[in-house]
């Protein structure tokens, strides 16, 4: 008997309508022109067009995102694959999979990928055992 492969999760609809792009005014159609123009995309992805259920939020998220992951000492691939790496943790479906797009627009290969998910299951074990043993630090910054 074979196992069947585990299908992904299904979620019902956002608890709160989106603000589709042809419905967007003022601020939250500004913001739109610039995720789309900044991300270098051609839509609004559903995570903004829910936050626009309430401008203010979206505009206070679109600026620290956009602030966050501006060019810095990190190179934009670095931050995305630490931003995977936090998805794969949170269990961030959503997230999960806009990383991945976004790390593989950056060029990160699926054997980079594997290394990366590697990385992120070893140190999710090794902090859980840490954490359960209630190991004392003895190497500090």
């Amino acid at each position: 008997m074979h196992a069947t492969p585990k299908q992904p999760k299904t979620r019902g609809p956002a608890t709160v309508p989106m603000v589709e792009e042809s419905e967007a005014t003022g601020r939250v159609r500004e913001i739109y022109d610039d995720i789309k123009a900044t991300k270098q995309i051609d839509f609004v992805p559903n995570f903004w067009k829910t936050l626009a259920s309430h401008p203010p939020l979206l505009e206070q998220i679109w600026a620290r995102l956009k602030a966050t992951m501006a060019p810095g000492r990190l190179d934009a691939l670095t931050k995305e694959m630490i931003a995977l790496a936090v998805s794969a943790t949170n269990g961030c479906a959503y997230c999960v999979n806009s990383h991945t797009a976004a790390v593989k627009k950056l060029g990160l290969d699926d054997e980079g990928l594997g290394e990366l998910m590697a990385v992120v299951a070893m140190f999710n074990s090794t902090n859980s055992l840490a954490d359960g043993y209630q190991v004392e630090p003895d190497v500090l910054p």
